[in-house]
Parts: C-alpha cells; structure tokens; sequence
C-alpha cells in the first residue's frame, strides 16, 4: 500500500472514530447529466447539482457521445464547485470523494473519475468508485431506511434488471434484460410515433389520453426472470407500416397505451412472481423510467394489494444524480472499500 492509500484509510479510520456527521462529495458523469453533490450520513441530500444536456443531444435524436464527453469537461469544476457553495461547505469539510466509474459511456465517465482522482490526492481525501445502478438503489434510502432482504426493480434507459439484496452493498443479479433496456424501448417507439427526444416521458403521457385497444405481445421468457423488448418493439412497428400500407391511421395515443400496457404488464408481473417465491420485506423502484406515471401507479396498487412495503424514488431522484452516487458510496466508504490511483472508467461494468 502506497503513501496515498495509507494516509486515506488512517483518515477513514479517524473520522469514524470521531463519531462527527460523515459528509461525501459525489460526482455524477455517466452519460448526459453532469452532477455533483455532498450528502451527510448517506441519507440527507446537503446540495445535489445537475446540468443535463437534453437540448445539446435532441437535436441528434439521442446522446452523443463525443459530444456528452466535451460538455462534462466543460461544466464539472462549476458543478462540483455549485454544490459545494449550495452546501454551504467547503474541500476542507469533506470526508471522501465518490464517483460513478461505470457503466456507462466511456468518455463520459473518464470525466468525472479524472476530476475526482484529482481532488481525492490533491487533499488527502478516501476515494470510493461507485456503481451506477447501486446509486439508483440507493436513490431509495433518502426516502425511507432499507429493511433486507429486499429487492430492486431497476429500469433505465440502459439498464432492466431485478436485483435481490441480503444485505448493504450486496447484489444478486435475478433477471435482466436480453436485449433492449425498457428506456430504450420507449426511446425507439417514440421515435417511430415522431415523438420528441427523450421519447419515454412523452409516450408515457400520451399513453394517460389512449386506450390500450391494439394487440400487442408479451415475451414472458417462461422460467426465466429475464427480459426482452426487442420483438414489442418490432410489433408496435409493424402495426405503423400495416397501417400506413392499407391507408388507415392508428391513433397515437392508444398505441403508446397498448405499448405501455405490455412493458408495464410484465415488469410488474415478474417481480411479483420472484416475491411470491421468495419474499421481501421492501421493494425498490429505481432508474430513469422510475418517474413513469403508469409504472408507478401499476406497481403501487399490487404492493397495496400484496401488502408490500414499495418505495419508490421522488421524480429528482430517478433520472441521473450526483446525491445517489454519494448514497451508494457512503455505504462503501462505512465498509472500508476504498478505490486508489489506478481507478478507471469501466463502460461495462457489472454489478459487485
């Protein structure tokens, strides 16, 4: 262990000792929001600053890379900066740095790891890498204590997975999309509807004035947990070009419900199926496509019907945020896993 790492860890070990409020600066940059924020004790949200680039990337009808990589270099020192002021703290107050080191885009988060390996040893501070989707879950402690054993649904733009944990910073994979992520999905329907970028939020409230009155399939992947959107996807296209070759029109709005309905009908079947089999004492809702209106509400009455204690993130806290990386990294910051020098970005990196 180097100077650095042995300066850290002792650091660690003496502001537990110290039994003072724990405050972690977090940094957000795996995709398109560059985000920072400091959170005390990983549950109380001190300053939590997000800069998205929706209206760099809508022109392009999706995230840019290159693009998401140059805005990140661009605004992290301001946002690290703003949320320090918004906290009303300064470096001096903070106890560790964590930052998202995948998945995500590889540009992207090479931003904020460099900004935040750059802080850690420039002031001495622990540096604690944090996995994107475990910051999701965590987005869920701000609004209640996790009770395990407990499981996560967990759907973004990128991600679709149920994920069973025992215990803190400890996840069981259960099932996982085989192709497309549920954002994806509504991403590609939209588009085919000629629908704004970022499609998901506009088929969900187009999908509030339809009727879910077009067939459309559900792939249930019998004994299996997994995924897969892909052949929903390639339906509600075939319902367009039909209907385009035969001359008639198919209100939008009834096929976002109909679509909806099937993504909708499935994640929440399947994740009540695994409890059946295996009960919980909480279920989590976490990701970007957390704030749909008609997966909450679906999710909302079978817990209610269940009786399953179901949390589920504030609208600020579903889409990507710098408040939930420092939430999930506190918990490894109060194991002791800290990251060193030689931490990278990892676009494909799978949960611990």
């Amino acid at each position: 262990m180097n100077t650095w790492n042995q300066k850290v860890h002792k650091r660690r070990e003496h502001d537990i000792s110290e039994g003072k409020p724990i405050l972690i600066l977090g940094i957000e940059t795996s995709c398109d929001e560059t985000s920072a924020a400091v959170v005390e004790d990983g549950r109380i949200i001190r300053s939590n600053i997000i800069s998205s680039q929706i209206e760099s990337h809508k022109r392009f009808g999706g995230v840019v890379p290159e693009v998401a990589s140059r805005h990140h270099v661009e605004n992290i020192t301001l946002i690290i900066d703003e949320a320090l002021a918004k906290a009303n703290r300064t470096l001096d107050d903070i106890h560790a740095i964590a930052v998202t080191y995948g998945p995500g885009l590889v540009g992207a988060l090479l931003v904020g790891v460099a900004a935040a390996k750059a802080v850690a040893f420039a002031r001495g501070i622990p540096l604690i890498g944090v996995h994107h989707i475990a910051g999701h879950i965590y987005a869920n402690r701000f609004v209640k204590e996790l009770e395990f054993p407990l499981l996560a649904l967990v759907v973004s733009g990128g991600h679709t997975e149920i994920v069973y944990m025992k215990e803190h910073g400890s996840y069981e994979i259960i099932g996982q999309t085989r192709d497309d992520a549920v954002g994806e999905a509504y991403d590609k329907v939209a588009r085919s509807l000629k629908l704004p970028y970022p499609g998901g939020p506009y088929i969900d409230r187009l999908a509030q004035e339809g009727e879910a009155s077009i067939p459309l399939p559900r792939a249930w992947l019998d004994g299996s947990y997994d995924f897969s959107f892909s052949g929903l996807k390639s339906a509600v296209l075939n319902v367009l070009h039909n209907a385009d070759q035969r001359g008639e029109t198919i209100a939008p709005a009834n096929l976002a419900a109909s679509f909806q309905e099937a993504v909708i009908e499935v994640l929440v079947e399947k994740t009540f199926r695994f409890i059946q089999e295996r009960p919980v004492k909480q279920l989590l809702l976490a990701g970007g496509v957390a704030a749909n209106r008609g997966l909450r509400t679906a999710l909302t009455r079978r817990a209610e019907g269940e009786k399953i204690d179901l949390i589920v993130p504030p609208m600020s806290l579903c889409t990507d945020n710098a408040a939930m990386i420092a939430g999930a990294g506190y918990i490894e910051y109060q194991k002791g896993n800290l990251a060193d020098m030689t931490l990278n970005g990892i676009p494909g990196l799978p949960l611990p």
